[in-house]
């Protein structure tokens, strides 16, 4: 969609679609991790809690493992067929996966088969999302005008964070609704099923959004026949996202998806009060996106990269230790609520970043395959990764291994080029 031929109203509308679409995906794969903490005994043999944890850890990396083939088929998707076509796919897909979940059988009922089935889920929900980011950061940052596209693609992570938000406060809702017991028996259940039946909404409103004018002219003019041999040509820009995503999804993850069970499992913490933190940083999280955004708009993007790159790489380890060593909920908001502050400076504005490497051709493509190898290494495994060596006694080896991998993310800010004043996207 031009400047010169999409009015205000209609682009937000098509922001407005691509976000809600976007929130409703992200809730249903989060809600996972947050309701991990009452049905990880129901899938798996008894034994010690942070075993019963490390299993439903493992299937929740499963959903991360499987996204560059999501990337893959969804980015070509997008790029053939355009981007609504793949965005409406993607969302169906994740309805099928929240479903199954619902009616998935305990181990009690069906011994190992129902730990199948709810990987058989996983999966579906991972292959959704790996074709889900690529595609959004694609239409989110295309539909955007030059001037604000920092703004405007920042909502891809207000909503991916409302999604986890929604997933946290469904959690606190039900935490009201029910005590531990019926949450253990039944409860972990009702999550699924709304996002199931939101993901019908989901499915409605990108049935409406309006193809970008960028894909209809790359389509005309044949840019996208070929996507593997063009996707090859830019072998630096695919290094680029890979080296810019790994610190920053392990960080994004490391603060989000895995806090609760941090503030649970090593601070001591109750399962209600780690709920209460997470709903409140991650509240404060969400609006801080859309003011990175525009910082980048005016500053460039790199510079704010270098923010995250360094203040990471210098304050991760001494955060976390911190929080490990707190037993004050309020101290362990502060602490979290400073780290993603930091965390901002790259989840704001990894979306466009991304985008503005790539021709119209196979943007889709290009941003959403090495983002989710990246994610599928470094995101998917961070909990898993941090509750093993928690079970090793070295828990604080974990700390030391994200602020390397910021570091590492660091050094390839330092070396890029501005996309903002060279972007692709025009």
């Amino acid at each position: 969609m031009s400047e010169a031929n999409a009015s205000t109203t209609t682009r937000l509308k098509s922001i407005f679609g691509g976000s809600v679409g976007n929130l409703i995906e992200w809730y249903d794969f989060y809600v996972y991790s947050f309701f991990s903490l009452y049905f990880a005994k129901a899938f798996f043999p008894q034994s010690n809690p942070t075993a019963q944890l490390l299993n439903a850890a493992l299937i929740f990396g499963l959903g991360f493992f499987v996204r560059p083939i999501g990337g893959w088929v969804f980015g070509r998707y997008a790029d053939r067929k355009g981007r609504r076509a793949a965005l409406t796919l993607s969302v169906l897909v994740m309805c099928f996966g929240s479903l199954l979940i619902t009616i998935c059988p305990t181990y009690a009922t069906a011994g190992w088969g129902g730990a199948a089935l709810l990987v058989a889920a996983r999966l579906l929900q991972g292959l959704s999302l790996g074709g889900e980011y690529g595609t959004s950061a694609t239409y989110l940052s295309e539909v955007a005008t030059a001037k604000h596209r920092g703004f405007y693609s920042s909502f891809q992570y207000v909503t991916l964070i409302a999604g986890q938000l929604l997933a946290t406060l469904t959690l606190l809702l039900l935490q009201q609704v029910y005590s531990g017991s019926q949450l253990e028996a039944f409860g972990w259940r009702i999550p699924f099923a709304i996002g199931a039946a939101l993901s019908l909404v989901g499915l409605w409103l990108r049935r409406n959004l309006v193809e970008t004018e960028q894909f209809k002219a790359a389509n005309l003019a044949g840019e996208n026949r070929q996507p593997v041999a063009e996707l090859m040509r830019h072998k630096k820009e695919i290094a680029i996202v890979l080296g810019l995503t790994a610190g920053g999804t392990l960080a994004f993850y490391t603060y989000t998806t895995y806090m609760p069970k941090f503030l649970v499992n090593t601070v001591g913490l109750t399962r209600d009060t780690a709920t209460l933190v997470s709903t409140g940083t991650l509240l404060i999280y969400m609006c801080l996106q859309p003011v990175f955004g525009a910082i980048s708009d005016r500053v460039g993007r790199r510079p704010v990269l270098m923010f995250f790159g360094i203040m990471g790489t210098l304050c991760t380890w001494p955060i976390l230790s911190a929080i490990q060593h707190t037993h004050s909920a309020w101290t362990a908001f502060w602490l979290i609520l400073a780290a993603l502050v930091i965390v901002s400076g790259y989840t704001s504005i990894n979306a466009v970043v991304k985008a503005e490497l790539f021709p119209a051709g196979i943007r889709a493509l290009g941003v959403g395959l090495p983002y989710a190898i990246a994610v599928s290494i470094f995101g998917g495994s961070a909990e898993y990764v941090a509750l093993f060596l928690k079970d090793q006694g070295v828990e604080q080896a974990f700390y030391w291994y994200v602020t390397g991998m910021i570091f590492i993310s660091l050094l390839v800010y330092t070396f890029m080029r501005d996309t903002r004043r060279d972007s692709r996207i025009g």
